[in-house]
């Protein structure tokens, strides 16, 4: 068995599910039946042999890297092998990776590192240069519809509204199909372009993209983060008469200063999704001005089993993107789509969120006139 693997493809593309999938497989005596009870402990993250890693942070630092290599110098206890899956090894630090490199280089016999990543560039170099690379690729419409109806119920023509506008990506193919308010956001995303008619207009929906994606972010952390408090104080000893344990008050500040860290990413996260969502926008209008896509036309089926042929994304919208694509040219069009993935980057190399939508919006002011 190779010691290191890279699991690679596009967000939505299946690696995490993939690594859990082969971890799974490693310790089944037979070979990932699913239905054992080493396969269904695998996979929830129960197993004593199969250590899980998803960080909520924006990296990975050299302590949890380190605390991984020692887990993976341990024999197994159960299993066939000590497994450890990384679900976010492209957040993994300079130094982390350095802590990693001995562990991968000279494993034990029964360790496999399982590393999950967009791409292998996003892994430091010496660090994929000793891994078997596994590459995943983005499911079709077909096969995201016939999930959404078999496994979850959906309507098939919601199922397929939903797969055309997720791009392939299950996860958010599911929230679309299953909540309206997450469509209803993705319409305000979608609105974007044609309320962008001054200075002051980008600023204003900066603000708002920037406080929806805040608003996102808490609806998951404040419940979650009053819980994590409460249990860390009940396991410090805080008493009814109001006892405070030595060292409670850094135990607390690391507590909140990890939920801070969670908090950030959620909320780029949510900005990542909208982003996405307005490029989707002015890849139609771009597609409609070269005379890739027909507006008018009525997009096939995403059930037929040959190959589509180039359509709309968003085609419950194909009068305005037709009007658009008129009103502009594929040149100010590309240079909207290239504001769009330099905030993307601003925002990976830690720009403040207001300050790099407000510089995006700008940008997509001036490549409309």
């Amino acid at each position: 068995m190779t010691h290191a693997w890279l699991v690679t493809g596009p967000p939505g593309s299946g690696r995490s599910n993939a690594a859990r999938a082969f971890a799974a497989a490693l310790q089944c005596p037979s070979g990932g039946c699913g239905r054992c009870r080493d396969c269904r402990s695998a996979l929830s993250g129960a197993h004593p042999d199969v250590t899980l890693v998803r960080t909520e942070k924006l990296s990975i630092g050299v302590d949890e890297v380190r605390e991984l290599v020692r887990k993976g110098a341990m024999s197994p206890t159960l299993g066939r092998y000590q497994v450890l899956v990384v679900e976010d090894a492209d957040r993994i630090t300079v130094q982390g990776a350095d802590a990693l490199l001995k562990s991968i280089e000279e494993p034990p016999a029964r360790t496999v590192w399982v590393l999950c990543a967009p791409t292998a560039d996003d892994v430091i170099v010496t660090i994929r240069s000793r891994c078997r690379r596994v590459g995943m690729r983005t499911p079709g419409d077909a096969d995201v519809v016939r999930l959404l109806v078999e496994r979850d119920g959906v309507d098939p023509a919601m199922a397929e509204s939903a797969a055309r506008a997720a791009q392939g990506h299950i996860g958010r193919a599911k929230a679309l199909a299953r909540s309206e308010e997450a469509r209803v956001a993705r319409g305000a995303v979608l609105r974007v372009p044609a309320r962008l008619t001054d200075l002051g207009a980008a600023l204003s929906i900066a603000a708002e993209l920037v406080d929806g994606a805040a608003a996102e972010a808490r609806k998951v952390t404040d419940e979650l983060d009053d819980r994590e408090k409460k249990e860390l104080q009940e396991a410090l000893g805080y008493g009814a008469r109001g006892a405070r344990p030595r060292n409670a008050a850094a135990a607390l500040r690391s507590l909140a200063d990890q939920q801070a860290a969670r908090a950030k990413r959620l909320r780029r996260d949510a900005l990542d999704r909208s982003l996405t969502e307005l490029t989707t926008w002015y890849r139609d209008v771009l597609a409609v001005q070269t005379g890739a896509v027909d507006p008018g036309q009525v997009p096939p089926s995403s059930a037929g089993g040959s190959a589509p042929e180039p359509r709309l994304i968003n085609v419950d919208m194909h009068e305005k993107v037709r009007a658009a694509a008129a009103a502009s040219t594929p040149e100010r069009t590309l240079a909207c789509i290239d504001a769009i993935l330099a905030c993307r980057e601003a925002l990976e190399h830690n720009v403040g969120e207001v300050l790099a939508v407000e510089a995006m919006l700008v940008r997509l002011v001036g490549a409309a006139r």
